[in-house]
């Protein structure tokens, strides 16, 4: 195993350790990681002895590095090059039923190992001396990381229940390196589902990205639901569940038809906040879900309230209340306009208004509406996304031809002010509009002389006389 630990640093706490004469190992995700070959840039380093005290004797070793240190939790952390490196002394550790900080006593290696969350992560290298490089592993880890299973060191039961975000964690890692749950494993995690409410929103939260960011992200989302997790940290979510069936008639299961758009966003892009889109793109459909006999089933309108739950979504999970959720609640509320367009004839104006609508997203957009084609029938399927290469061309070529995609209108609203002699007020507002609709319904170009020759006409329109004779040169 002493090929995993040829980096200089370890080379350095080694030394460092044997002086102060206090123990030293590679623990947990550094570890697993490097036998899964995978890249790692956190090591986590546990000492028999002081942990923060092994920091320090090891920058000054280095030189121009700043430790970090954390006294409350005895811990320091410092980089080398592109490695995050922390450093704590081995422990124990006991819980309260209402809180998952834990009372922490210094402990054994084999103590500190226990503690851990499961097998794959509990393993330590030596890095002492006499027996450098030397894998310890107590619980059998590295034959659970061979067969791909996630288990606990100890009982399942009171290991999440004294850290219920474990649950979470369980679950990303299944869904990152495509390992199963050991069975009794997994009984816990649902017995112990409603003990995530003491969890910060924000800890539940980074794991649900981990998961969305993973390569196949319906693995992890399919076991929240499995065990109860999901109504409680994403209802909105877990409400497409289901098929409804009248008359013959039914519809979709909206949840896997969801995940499945996840998947294939998340073979091409791993921008998280349009994997958040197509995660829940379609979260308005349970509102809005009608049945009609000449019909059958309808979500009429479901994009518009899809668009306005995301805020909401967004601030109870705590994610960024900015631009981020603007963009997510952008691709919701249009993630059928290209479909429509799919279906019809292209026209220069709709495509317009989409190219104005979209902005900057519109590449994005477009991704989303071809991995929202999910139909199983692959004549469909090969049409609909013939029709969106014709839309793609056509947004190629208006954006050429008219520079729509954020434009703003060449007039105005202090221009109109000055034209008219007016005040602030409603006629203001309805030029510029009618301006704008002129420009994207391709009555006008989208230029100033243009637009000033259709603001005095359509003031005129509306009884309002110029205070001079203006001029569009």
């Amino acid at each position: 195993m002493t090929r995993y630990l040829n980096k200089k640093i370890f080379k350095i706490v080694s030394g460092i350790a044997a002086e102060e004469n206090c123990p030293a190992y590679v623990i947990g995700g550094y570890v697993r990681d490097c036998l899964l070959n995978r890249k790692s840039k956190d090591i986590d380093i546990v000492v028999a002895g002081s942990g923060i005290n092994i920091a320090k004797k090891v920058a000054l070793h280095i030189g121009k590095t700043n430790v970090n240190i954390f006294e409350n939790f005895g811990t320091a952390m410092l980089r080398y090059g592109a490695y995050e490196i922390e450093f704590v002394g081995a422990r124990k550790e006991s819980y309260r039923r209402n809180s998952r900080k834990p009372i922490v006593e210094n402990g054994s290696l084999e103590e500190d190992q226990i503690r851990r969350d499961f097998t794959i992560n509990a393993m330590a290298f030596s890095l002492n001396k006499n027996d450098y490089g030397i894998l310890i592993d107590p619980f059998n880890g590295l034959k659970d990381l061979e067969e791909k299973i996630i288990c606990t060191p100890t009982n399942p039961n009171i290991t999440f229940s004294d850290d219920p975000l474990r649950m979470m964690r369980a679950i990303r890692f299944a869904s990152q390196l495509s390992f199963t749950i050991e069975e009794k494993t997994f009984l816990a995690i649902k017995n112990n589902c409603e003990r995530i409410s003491i969890i910060s929103k924000e800890r539940i939260t980074e794991e649900i990205n981990k998961i969305i960011l993973s390569p196949i992200p319906s693995v992890g989302f399919i076991l929240l639901d499995e065990c109860g997790l999901l109504k409680i940290i994403l209802p909105e979510l877990s409400k497409l569940k289901g098929v409804e069936k009248k008359e013959g008639k039914q519809h979709k299961d909206n949840f896997h038809h969801s995940l499945e758009v996840l998947n294939n966003i998340a073979k091409i892009s791993d921008n998280l906040w349009l994997r958040w889109a197509a995660l829940i793109h379609d979260i308005g459909k349970p509102s809005t879900k009608r049945y009609d006999s000449s019909n059958g089933w309808s979500f009429h309108g479901h994009e518009v309230v899809g668009s306005k739950m995301v805020s909401e979504l967004f601030r109870n999970l705590k994610l960024p209340l900015n631009n981020k959720e603007k963009y997510v609640e952008k691709l919701v509320s249009l993630h059928l306009r290209p479909i429509v367009l799919a279906q019809e004839e292209v026209t220069d104006s709709a495509v317009r208004r989409l190219l104005f609508d979209a902005g900057d997203s519109i590449e994005d957009l477009m991704m989303l509406c071809e991995a929202d084609i999910t139909s199983k029938n692959e004549v469909k399927k090969i049409k609909f996304l013939q029709n969106f290469q014709l839309v793609r061309e056509k947004l190629k070529e208006i954006e050429q031809k008219d520079a729509i995609r954020n434009f703003q209108p060449p007039i105005t609203g202090e221009e109109i002010m000055k034209t008219f002699g007016l005040n602030p007020c409603k006629y203001i507002g309805d030029i510029k509009n009618a301006i704008k609709d002129a420009i994207l319904d391709g009555l006008i170009k989208n230029n100033y002389e243009a637009a000033y020759e259709y603001m005095i006409k359509t003031g005129e329109s509306l009884g309002l006389k110029t205070k001079f004779a203006g001029s569009s040169s």
